[in-house]
């Protein structure tokens, strides 16, 4: 054995530093300096501009790009308040702990991760049950990046099949044609634009309840026509459609002319909102209890309370997918099929839902569900209270009267409600409070226009959107308040409250200060103001006075659904 000498390692540091050790005329050590003391204390906190649209040369530190990024950030609105969108903002720790450990995780790669891809497989089992597929038949569905992919894929498997059925018989199949409401969300009318398909897109009406009318869909399928797209809750006013009606039309007019149009369910909301409440659908079937419902999708991120990033479909039976719309893949390592737009795409939302649907079971999404209807019922009687307002959907009109107003004696049990009663007792549909002001307030006080409630309530915080209804119903506007699972009873106090103050605002303000609103550019818009003056007033305040500001038509609800 070699006798071992003790080295002082201070020592040998300080000979190494001295030695003056180069590479190329560089030399490699140096004593460490601290370039900075916080975030803030660098040459981007009062010199140096971020870089904003090209890369930068140099990098910067990486705590102050941390901080510079959180700042600016800091400028969005808070997610809890925006009653605009149906995506959710909240979700359990756990839930979001098990989100992080998974980040990396990509949902293409079953081979890499086949317990994630078990966990992928057990929810589109669970949502099969869930909508009543049944034993007999062998239902597949995917994970998605939203309702929008989802229904994309819906719609491209009807077309397929309906080309396919054609084809079988020599037939034309270079017309195809596709049925839904005015009422549609955007992402239906991408369908039909992106994949050359004719869309028919039907008007609807105060007496349709705004939605898809089930006559003028008899009234516009022929042998062209590849489906039916329905709606489980109306972006607009969170009425469900009438799939089970418009099933039976379809089911007649198969008996007179033998052509079999399928539907496809858009219950990107419902489809977590229908199955668990007491209401249910309101009575009729929606779901693959109906034989013509082929395919259904539904959004994780919103009422199946997942975090922006993870959708739905489901087909009843695999026979009703096109065998060669699926692709086989095997150069990650193992065999996969895969049916989707996109391919590789973060897993951790899949695991987040099988993880809500194991953690709440039905139970927990009934009392969720439940209380998101209790919260929208309240919220929408507390607004016909004032008198200033009155409610498009009906969600908090009784089930026995329809959408007759609901005659209960005394005050209180006109806005609480009765002890003991459910969503059953109440019009079907989503937790959506669809408002405007009344025809008396607007004879009343005709120069206050209801976007200004709007505005005035973002400059509380609240995102309510105001838009116009679909085409031919666009006379009138609506705000809209998507009530979601983290809307507790102390913040809907302070939103009933909020938007009582801002009404009797604009109720004692004169029409010049009201035209101070319309003049906001939205958030980030640095670009100069042109004005124009027009009797005292600019350009924009003369039109917004005189009601020609343009409607919101093809507005806010396209975007933040």
């Amino acid at each position: 054995m070699s006798l071992a000498r003790h080295i002082n390692p201070e020592e040998l540091v300080e000979r190494l530093h001295d030695a003056h050790l180069t590479e190329n005329g560089r030399q490699l050590r140096q004593k460490m300096t601290t370039s900075h003391l916080t975030p803030y204390s660098t040459k981007y906190a009062s010199e140096t501009e971020v870089s904003k649209y090209e890369l930068p040369k140099e990098g910067a530190p990486a705590d102050s790009v941390y901080q510079l990024i959180r700042d600016e950030l800091d400028l969005d609105g808070k997610p809890n308040l925006n009653l605009a969108s149906f995506v959710g903002t909240y979700m359990e720790p756990n839930a979001t702990q098990l989100m992080m450990e998974n980040l990396s995780k990509n949902l293409a790669d079953n081979d890499e991760y086949p317990a994630m891809m078990t966990l992928h497989e057990r929810c589109v089992s669970i949502l099969a049950h869930l909508w009543g597929a049944k034993k007999t038949e062998h239902a597949v569905g995917s994970a998605t990046t939203g309702s929008s992919e989802a229904i994309h894929l819906g719609g491209l498997a009807m077309k397929r099949r309906w080309q396919e059925a054609r084809k079988a018989k020599g037939l034309d199949t270079s017309k195809p044609n596709i049925i839904m409401g005015a009422n549609a969300q955007v992402a239906l009318e991408k369908f039909a634009r992106y994949f050359d398909v004719e869309a028919r897109i039907l008007p609807v009406s105060k007496e349709s309840k705004y939605r898809l009318d089930p006559e003028l869909v008899r009234k516009n399928v022929d042998e062209n026509t590849i489906g039916v797209f329905v709606i489980m809750g109306s972006t607009y006013t969170g009425h469900y459609e009438p799939v089970e009606e418009i099933s039976k039309i379809l089911d007649e007019y198969q008996e007179k002319t033998g052509v079999d149009i399928p539907i496809h369910v858009d219950a990107a909301s419902g489809g977590f909102v229908a199955p668990f409440t007491h209401a249910q659908a309101g009575g009729p079937k929606w779901n693959f209890e109906l034989d013509r419902v082929k395919s259904i999708n539904t959004s994780g991120h919103k009422y199946g309370l997942v975090y922006a990033g993870v959708g739905w479909i489901v087909w009843r039976d695999e026979s009703f997918l096109p065998q060669h719309l699926v692709f086989e893949l095997h150069y990650l390592g193992g065999t996969e099929k895969s049916f989707t737009l996109n391919f590789s795409r973060p897993g951790a939302q899949v695991i987040a839902q099988y993880y809500n649907l194991i953690h709440l079971g039905f139970d927990g999404y009934r009392e969720v569900m439940e209380n998101c209807l209790r919260n929208a019922r309240l919220l929408s009687k507390s607004l016909e209270a004032t008198g200033w307002y009155t409610c498009v959907s009906d969600i908090h009109r009784r089930a026995s009267t329809g959408a007759a107003s609901d005659m209960l004696s005394g005050a209180k049990q006109a806005v609480l409600g009765e002890e003991g009663e459910t969503s059953a007792d109440y019009v079907a549909g989503l937790p959506v409070v669809s408002f405007r002001l009344t025809g008396e307030f607007h004879t009343k006080f005709p120069h206050i226009k209801q976007e200004s409630v709007s505005l005035l309530m973002r400059a509380r915080q609240w995102i309510i959107p105001n838009y116009a209804l679909p085409p031919t119903e666009d006379k009138v506007e609506i705000l809209r308040v998507v009530v979601r699972e983290s809307m507790s009873l102390d913040l809907l106090d302070r939103l009933i409250s909020d938007l009582v103050n801002v009404t009797e605002t604009l109720i004692d303000e004169d029409r010049v200060d009201l035209s101070i609103l319309q003049k906001q550019k939205p958030a980030g818009d640095s670009r100069p103001r042109k004005q124009a003056k027009k009797a005292g007033f600019s350009e924009e305040s003369a039109k917004v006075l005189e009601g020609k500001t343009a409607r919101l038509a093809e507005g806010i609800h396209r975007s933040v659904c």
